[in-house]
């Protein structure tokens, strides 16, 4: 696999495909960081379920600050910390564990990201955990206008909105949707506002 554009446009990843990984393809890669355009440079960059580090790695190219890459699988982490490219930045770490228990632990540590990319196994229901923790407040893992990007299967049905998550659209690639949420206190429960303050 191969980085499609930016400054490291060409630059081979490494990666042995096993039972149950699903890389995003190039078509889709490509889609996802042309609708992200200019937001991408300098931002932070969250790559969950991260499998082979692909997105994570054209986020890189693109010029994102530095990425975390989190995946359960420990072999996909070793395989993404000895990719080359990942010491292309200081800032860039990978962490083996399941989503939900790292993104609880880095709420708590008080990380935030303007862009997190959500690409879970297709047949799970991890979307259904993973969007409501994400939208818990943008005083939280998420600031005012970070963008949550969800890759699932096209007859996957995603919310409208999950918290302070708001999805403001929708591209399809043959079997693949890209959902594109916004992080936002407006268009939303006024409960969301209160999770902005800390209040309950």
């Amino acid at each position: 696999m191969k980085i499609i554009s930016g400054t490291l446009k060409g630059k081979r990843i490494s990666a042995r495909v096993g039972k149950g990984l699903r890389p995003t393809s190039a078509k889709v890669r490509e889609a996802l960081f042309d609708i992200l355009g200019a937001g991408v440079k300098g931002a932070s960059f969250l790559d969950l379920y991260a499998g082979t580090g692909t997105v994570g790695f054209e986020a890189l190219s693109r010029g994102s600050a530095g990425v975390l890459f989190v995946d359960i699988s420990d072999s996909s982490i070793k395989a993404i910390r000895a990719q080359p490219l990942f010491a292309q930045s200081p800032r860039n770490r990978a962490i083996s564990g399941k989503a939900s228990t790292v993104l609880k632990k880095l709420t708590r540590d008080g990380e935030t990201f303007g862009i997190v990319f959500v690409d879970p196994p297709y047949g799970s229901e991890e979307i259904d955990v993973m969007l409501p923790l994400l939208g818990s407040g943008t005083g939280g893992l998420l600031g005012e206008g970070a963008v949550v990007v969800v890759e699932h299967f096209f007859k996957r049905r995603v919310p409208e909105t999950a918290g302070c998550l708001v999805l403001r659209r929708s591209y399809r690639y043959g079997d693949t949707m890209l959902s594109f949420y916004e992080a936002t206190s407006r268009d939303v429960p006024a409960d969301c506002a209160g999770q902005e303050n800390g209040n309950p």
